[in-house]
């Protein structure tokens, strides 16, 4: 297997670490890898009257990955959002928010509420 289709499925088990371990949580997950014209939004859950997009980072080192999510990768996503909102018109009265779940080596998760904003 290439090194770029291992880091794909470690990223996919990544984010399907992440679904389970909000879901424990009390999130409810509404998609997985929604892809809008503009980028992809790792997942989008819901908890209570919130909608929140996470963006799923996957590195050895977990402070590493809480490091990954760069200002270009914030933009995309918040372009993304804006997608999905217009797509999904029934969660536009929503409070939204923005986390990230970091996941370390050996399945390690870091869950940040409010990792960033619009």
């Amino acid at each position: 297997m290439s090194a770029r289709r291992a880091a794909f499925a470690r990223g996919l088990r990544a984010e399907g670490w992440a679904a389970f371990w909000l879901r424990l949580k009390g999130y409810r997950v509404l998609a997985r890898r929604h892809r809008t014209p503009v980028g992809e939004i790792d997942l989008v859950c819901l908890k209570g009257d919130t909608l929140v997009f996470v963006e799923v980072k996957r590195r050895d080192r977990l402070d590493d990955a809480v490091l990954a999510l760069q200002a270009v990768q914030r933009a995309r996503l918040v372009r993304a959002a804006g997608a999905y909102l217009r797509r999904h018109p029934r969660h536009q009265g929503l409070d939204c928010r923005f986390d990230l779940v970091a996941v370390g080596r050996f399945g390690v998760l870091r869950h940040l509420k409010d990792a960033h904003r619009a």
